[in-house]
């Protein structure tokens, strides 16, 4: 079965600084997918994890105190996730 770890560990300049792909949260792999990866990586995450659990976990992590989207990757995908 396919993680989406998988995708930094096949990508890792999504995530250069981070040693291990396997520490990174679900919320953290897609946030360095949407803000670094292309247009294939984010359909893979979503082949993954589904489009709806994919939208949660966008939806939940826009919702902190500290949010690591830049303006235009998340007013982009909150217009896509949220139609």
């Amino acid at each position: 079965m396919q993680k989406v770890q998988d995708i930094i560990r096949k990508k890792p300049y999504l995530a250069w600084y981070v040693r291990s792909a396997e520490g990174l949260s679900d919320e953290s792999v897609l946030e360095h997918v949407l803000n670094y990866g292309n247009w294939e990586d984010v359909q893979t995450f979503i082949k993954i994890k589904c489009l709806k659990e994919t939208k949660n976990l966008f939806n939940k992590t826009i919702k902190q105190n500290r949010v690591n989207y830049s303006n235009n990757i998340k007013h982009y995908f909150d217009l896509y996730f949220n139609l």
